[in-house]
This record gives C-alpha cells, structure tokens and sequence, in this order.
C-alpha cells in the first residue's frame, strides 16, 4: 500500500500574503509625514543652538552608535554557530586566495 504525503508547508496554497510594513500603510504614511514637518521645525528652529555646538552632537552619536551596532558591552552574539561556519569559510577563502596569488607569481 503506497501512501503520498503532500507537504502542505511548501505548497503555494499555503503561503499566505504577507502583510505590508507598517510605514506602507495611510497611518504610517501619515504619521512619517507629521514627524517629517516636527524634525523640519524643530531644526529651524534650534539652528543657532546645534550650529555652535554640532562637534558634540557627533561624540553624543558615537555612544549610540556603539550600543545600537555593537548590542552594548557584552558582545553576546559573536559565538553563533553561524559565525563558526562564516569563519571556515573565510579562512577557505583566505587559502584559496593565498593559493592562487602564489601560483600567480611562480608562473
């Protein structure tokens, strides 16, 4: 007796739409809009104020940088097993490379 499972996952009927992003939709579009006008004001506004002080604006930028990409001080994420496998791979690479640049200038 033969059986035949359909994987119903990888089916096209079971792909459902996927939702707009947020920012697509007319509340989103909206509300870009109005914060849009408030950062204009608000630059016009405070002008003078950022214009004699725009050099610490940058090193107020650099803590934030530091903690939004790097994810703060503990830098948890680097022993996933994908950056085990993106570092075989790079040193693959590396050899190849080493490899080829080698033969390059032999011949």
């Amino acid at each position: 007796m033969e059986h035949q499972h359909s994987n119903s996952h990888n089916s096209p009927q079971h792909n459902s739409p996927q939702k707009a992003p947020w920012w697509k939709s007319p509340s989103g579009i909206t509300a870009i809009f109005f914060i849009a006008i408030a950062g204009y004001l608000l630059l016009r506004e405070h002008t003078a104020h950022i214009g004699n002080n725009w050099i610490w604006l940058i090193f107020l930028v650099c803590p934030l940088m530091h903690v939004f990409m790097h994810g703060g001080h503990d830098h948890g994420g680097h022993d996933s097993p994908h950056d085990e496998a993106d570092n075989e791979a790079y040193q693959r690479g590396l050899e190849e490379g080493r490899k080829q640049s080698n033969d390059k200038h032999f011949h």
